[in-house]
């Protein structure tokens, strides 16, 4: 019985890494071929996100208020959150592409500004900073052109989704023809155990 579970376990896993890789390559794929579908979908599921972030917020608030002073901090942060959503649909796709590429940008300066402030204390205690620095300065630049070309970072935007996609899909396919080789071992190892 048991290793009739164990090989039930290694077969579910292994369909649910294969579908799982074959649905990123795929959605991947599906990005570079359609860009401007996928800049579409990329802005309702933003919009989405925030609606059903900001709703379960506002119940959690209502859950700890009884155990948190502070609990009305997270209920206006749920409520933010949900009316960036209502605004994000009712302005579809624009805003969430802004807030899309605003984010990008603000963490790109904001990394930047970090791996400067780094550098500079490396370079106080004697430590190697030229890399830190040139990182900083690199995140800075990248971070200021991302917020003067839009189009160009919501481009990168999906690109990186669609190379995350495409990636994250072939290693998910080759864990599942490893798991498919562990599991091959295991059964000869239980057919025919060595004797010590």
């Amino acid at each position: 019985m048991p290793s009739d579970t164990l090989k039930q376990a290694f077969h579910r896993t292994w369909w649910a890494l294969v579908i799982q890789g074959v649905l990123a390559i795929a959605i991947g794929v599906l990005i570079l071929v359609k860009p401007l579908g996928s800049v579409a979908a990329f802005a309702l599921v933003i919009a989405i996100w925030a609606l059903v972030n900001g709703i379960t917020q506002i119940v959690h608030s209502i859950d700890v208020k009884p155990f948190l002073d502070s609990w009305w901090v997270l209920l206006l942060a749920g409520l933010v959150s949900v009316g960036f959503g209502v605004a994000a649909l009712y302005y579809y796709p624009a805003l969430s592409l802004a807030f899309a590429v605003t984010w990008v940008s603000l963490w790109l300066l904001f990394s930047g500004v970090l791996g400067i402030t780094v550098a500079v204390q490396q370079k106080r205690a004697g430590l190697p900073w030229g890399w830190v620095f040139a990182w900083g300065l690199v995140s800075v630049v990248a971070g200021i052109a991302a917020l003067a070309y839009p189009s160009a970072t919501l481009a990168a935007i999906m690109g990186l989704m669609a190379g995350f996609g495409i990636v994250g899909g072939l290693v998910l396919l080759i864990g599942a023809f490893r798991l498919k080789s562990f599991e091959k071992d295991v059964k000869d190892a239980v057919s025919h155990p060595s004797v010590a």
